[in-house]
């Protein structure tokens, strides 16, 4: 028995309708991420008018966006931000806030839900995760949202 692994192929996926929500508040990260996404969904073979883009103030404001994306018909969700640790307990607040929003969402929905939201220490781990020597988490979280997409279309098959 071989098992599900939710590899989507190009034919399938020019007909997935993707949401990508991203956070404007760190935008030196944020938009190297977004932009790592949608490279990543195109090649994929994601048609770009199934693209939608949203974005947002802060991280906070992912999961309503993305929830609105969700009650519009998407297939999926990209959620992207960075949130990196300052002086103040406000940095766990958001983090937790932002997680669980997109961790329950996921659930109500029944439809991926990618968390490409970076939780750092400090600006250089952001970057590095941004493009850098850590890669691009976009293109990352784009892949997983595509990968879970057809795994979900492929159990609801069995």
């Amino acid at each position: 028995m071989k098992p599900m692994q939710g590899q989507i192929s190009a034919e399938s996926a020019k007909n997935v309708k993707i949401g990508v929500v991203t956070a404007r508040f760190n935008s030196p990260v944020t938009e190297p991420l977004e932009a790592g996404a949608l490279e990543e969904l195109v090649k994929r073979g994601v048609s770009e008018e199934n693209i939608h883009q949203v974005r947002v103030p802060g991280a906070v404001e992912i999961p309503l966006a993305a929830q609105a994306l969700l009650d519009k018909g998407v297939d999926g969700v990209v959620t992207l931000g960075a949130v990196i640790r300052g002086d103040t307990a406000h940095f766990d607040y958001v983090c937790n806030s932002v997680e669980r929003a997109c961790t329950q969402l996921q659930i109500e929905y029944k439809k991926p839900v990618g968390f490409g939201v970076l939780t750092t220490e400090n600006a250089e781990q952001a970057y590095a995760r941004a493009g850098g020597e850590k890669g691009n988490k976009g293109n990352e979280t784009a892949e997983v949202v595509l990968e879970m997409i057809e795994l979900l279309k492929e159990i609801r098959n069995l």
